[in-house]
């Protein structure tokens, strides 16, 4: 509708025309609420049904998931400062009661408790190797069921107190530092080859026996073999022959009596018949040519004959 006298007539209808066709636009536009359609929003029917049965499997998977870690770490005994007989300390790991490792176990250090030993046990056997840098075996220590090897270039066995060396065994040789060897057993020590050693003494109140069953007895010094027996007797005893021999020097019998016994005796002829009658109580020491040695009845003059039996038999 125009307003005013002055508007033109041609421009109120224009508007008029305009507003007309805004109004009959708006309403075509509108929708029919008799015609339209209602669509449900949400999940229903067997959609909704699925849902709800995964949720319950979801919440009992989650039940059966916490009771199973609460009863592993009951049973592993979990606590703050570690599982079961395992427990981690700051000066490392500590280990209660029996462990089994299956697979290598590196470690620097393996210490027991003050109270209890240190025990390694195996079904066959127990093996510690010591390697280089290089990763080469410099030595090997094997406890077995039968036998204990040790593979290395020098073995030792040190006393706790002191660290002196008690046994040290290598290619060269093989060392015993202790005060007192002691061998107890019923054969004695063999040894297959020379023996070097400054004295040999035999325990308290016990003798001292030197034998050779089957070959020769050999004892040879640069300066000299002393055998003393401060206390006891001296007795070397042969099967066959005994030999005193000195090639420079003498051998020189000191004692307060020096007795020879099972010399063989010569016969001796006297003219004077009371010298036959008497009982022969004196006898003089002969030597043979060959060194043997022999008695013969003493007279006023020597009584030796190098003619005599004893001698030519001998």
């Amino acid at each position: 509708m125009c307003q005013g006298g002055w508007t033109p007539s041609h421009v109120c209808a224009a508007s008029m025309t305009r507003e007309q066709y805004i109004l009959a636009t708006q309403q075509n536009n509108l929708p029919r609420a008799e015609n339209a359609q209602l669509y449900p929003v949400g999940i229903y029917g067997w959609r909704k049904r699925c849902l709800y049965f995964f949720v319950l499997l979801l919440l009992v998977t989650m039940i059966v998931n916490l009771a199973m870690t609460i009863w592993i770490l009951k049973v592993m005994n979990f606590t703050v400062d570690g599982m079961g007989n395992l427990r981690v300390t700051k000066k490392g790991i500590r280990l209660e009661g029996i462990s089994e490792f299956l697979l290598p176990l590196y470690v620097k250090e393996i210490h027991s408790r003050k109270d209890s030993p240190l025990v390694l046990q195996s079904d066959r056997n127990v093996t510690v190797n010591a390697r280089n840098h290089m990763g080469q075996l410099t030595g090997q220590l094997t406890v077995g069921a039968d036998a204990v090897e040790a593979q290395c270039k020098r073995f030792e066995v040190r006393a706790s107190e002191d660290g002196r060396v008690l046994f040290s065994a290598d290619e060269d040789e093989i060392t015993i530092g202790a005060e007192k060897l002691k061998v107890t057993g019923t054969e004695g020590a063999v040894f297959g080859h020379s023996v070097e050693t400054p004295h040999i003494r035999a325990e308290p109140s016990q003798d001292l026996r030197l034998e050779s069953p089957t070959r020769s007895l050999i004892m040879e010094a640069p300066r000299g073999v002393q055998v003393s027996a401060a206390a006891g007797d001296f007795k070397a005893t042969c099967r066959k022959e005994l030999h005193l021999q000195s090639t420079e020097g003498e051998i020189f019998l000191n004692a307060e009596k020096i007795r020879l016994g099972n010399l063989p005796t010569g016969s001796f002829s006297s003219s004077s018949p009371s010298s036959s009658n008497s009982r022969q109580a004196v006898y003089e020491l002969c030597v043979c040519p060959n060194g043997k040695l022999y008695l013969s009845p003493a007279g006023l003059g020597s009584t030796c004959q190098s003619s005599s039996s004893i001698c030519l038999w001998s």
